[in-house]
């Protein structure tokens, strides 16, 4: 990856402690913090903790957690105080966030940190992100499988024959039917339908809604904010505080809107679009949306249609042709009014696969002599795996160790297996917990050199500006589709006007 001064290193934690980031800032932007009066405090020791170096006691522990030298170091500024932090009630906020409903959980919650963007007119000057401190209880909570149980719920609960009167009124309400009574004497079934019209994960449903007010959002849980001796020294049983402060630093970095490194092995005018599904809850419905990357690093996504675009019978995910040459249509009409240079070549990855008749309406939408490729790209778990040759001297444990990350072995023309995990010399080790499984990539429709595609789909593993990270286990591409699917479906009432194209609203 490349960093400042055009210099180049394999790990960001390497290229940033010595060169920077490849974007430089001055000075860090404005933001601003919503969290509890105690979150808040825990920030102000945060704020204090990132602009000092950390690292390990233990020397031992530097190549897998390298030192931290402190933000202005590692990103050419320090890391300023909020330009204001506007406190939450606790006892408001868990009180939502024990509810029995899921749906109403949530919808709770996000209020509470929503309601203080009425401040924001107030203030001079416009920040460019928003830090949301959330207590653990409401991590804990308010995720689509959580369940309060019933000695902490804050309320009743709803019975279910007000839960079927609600069912019942909301579908008349849809159908256009009229009824007998009025809808609104009936006492809470707006917030009802409100709060299940967004998603039951507070995280998806906070960035989403933040979107609406152009605000990119970066969410951490107080626990992480707390710098204990333990985690300051890298104790066993702990994420190291160095760790923590290269992650979160180079997370909100990006936010900010700057990159951190850049792809040197990138070609100009070739991009990357990554296609992305969600099912609704009910499973009838599904949205579709795209991601380009460019050759600079930086993240597009595109907003498609919802419809029936998953077949029970396949387990795929797959467009019709006039709706498939609509979304990459308006994917590099995006491009064309964010970056504007001439395109030569278009890869498409997707874990579903693209049909012909697909992957023709994708070609429809290509300009004039741009090369079209379409490349499936999914973890290949029950396939064949590769182990390291070894001398061992007991020959029964020889082959043990797994293979070193960036093999790649090729079965065909278009057709192979890449391991993105696997053995990292920089950590001097294998950083899994099962034997690496492979990514099986292979070229469906258009021509491509098999091995240049393994190389841009490793280098696209380096590109998760949200952590820092040595590599993972998928291309970018790939990795956030499931996390664009679950934002758009977080608020399905948001206009597309609304949904905004940057990647880092939805990091």
């Amino acid at each position: 990856m490349e960093f400042g001064e055009g210099q180049t290193a394999e790990d960001p934690h390497d290229g940033l402690a010595l060169f920077g980031p490849a974007e430089r800032r001055s000075q860090m932007p404005d933001y601003v913090v919503f969290g509890t009066p105690r979150g808040i405090e825990l920030w102000a020791k945060w704020c204090f903790a990132l602009n000092a170096p950390a690292s390990c006691v233990d020397a031992a522990k530097h190549r897998a957690w390298p030192p931290f030298p402190g933000y202005e170091v590692a990103f050419g500024a320090p890391w300023p105080k909020p330009l204001r932090s506007f406190a939450i009630d606790d006892a408001e906020l868990s009180e939502a966030s024990r509810k029995t409903d899921g749906h109403e959980r949530s919808y709770g919650v996000a209020n509470l940190y929503l309601a203080q963007l009425e401040r924001l007119a107030k203030l001079d000057g416009r920040p460019s992100l928003a830090v949301c401190v959330v207590p653990d209880e409401v991590y804990e909570n308010c995720r689509p499988k959580s369940f309060v149980t019933p000695d902490k719920r804050s309320d009743e609960g709803r019975s279910k024959e007000e839960i079927g009167l609600f069912k019942s009124v909301l579908k008349d309400r849809a159908s256009g039917q009229l009824r007998m009574f009025d809808d609104e004497d009936m006492g809470g079934l707006d917030e009802y339908q409100a709060a299940r019209q967004l998603s039951p994960d507070f995280r998806r449903q906070l960035k989403a809604r933040m979107m609406a007010h152009e605000l990119p959002v970066q969410i951490i849980k107080e626990s992480t904010l707390m710098v204990t001796p333990q985690v300051r020294n890298g104790e066993k049983g702990t994420n190291p505080l160095s760790d923590r402060l290269w992650n979160f630093g180079t997370a909100v970095y990006y936010k900010s809107g700057a990159k951190p490194w850049k792809t040197p092995w990138a070609r100009e005018g070739v991009c990357y679009v990554g296609i992305a599904y969600k099912l609704t809850e009910d499973g009838r419905q599904a949205c579709c949306a795209a991601q380009m990357f460019l050759d600079s690093g930086d993240g597009l996504v595109f907003v498609g249609e919802f419809g029936p675009w998953y077949s029970k019978e396949k387990g795929e995910f797959h467009l019709p042709p006039d709706k498939a040459e609509a979304l990459l249509r308006g994917v590099i009409d995006t491009y064309e009014q964010q970056d504007g240079r001439p395109l030569k070549e278009i890869f498409l990855h997707a874990r579903s696969g693209i049909e012909a008749e697909e992957f023709e309406g994708f070609r429809r939408a290509c300009p004039k002599g741009v090369n079209l490729v379409a490349i499936r790209v999914r973890q290949d778990r029950n396939g064949q795996r590769l182990y390291r040759f070894d001398e061992h001297p007991d020959v029964g444990k020889r082959g043990q160790h797994p293979v070193q990350r960036g093999v790649f072995w090729q079965r065909g023309l278009r057709y192979g297996l890449l391991f993105t995990n696997g053995f990292k010399p920089r950590l001097g080790t294998y950083d899994g917990f099962e034997v690496p499984v492979p990514l099986a990539i292979a070229i469906q429709h258009g021509d491509a050199d098999l091995l240049q595609v393994a190389r841009d789909i490793l280098g696209l593993t380096k590109l998760n500006y949200n952590a820092c990270q040595l590599g993972e286990g998928q291309p970018i591409t790939v990795k956030y589709s499931d996390r664009v699917g679950e934002i758009l479906l977080a608020n399905p009432g948001l206009t597309s006007d609304k949904w905004k194209p940057n990647f880092k609203y939805y990091a």
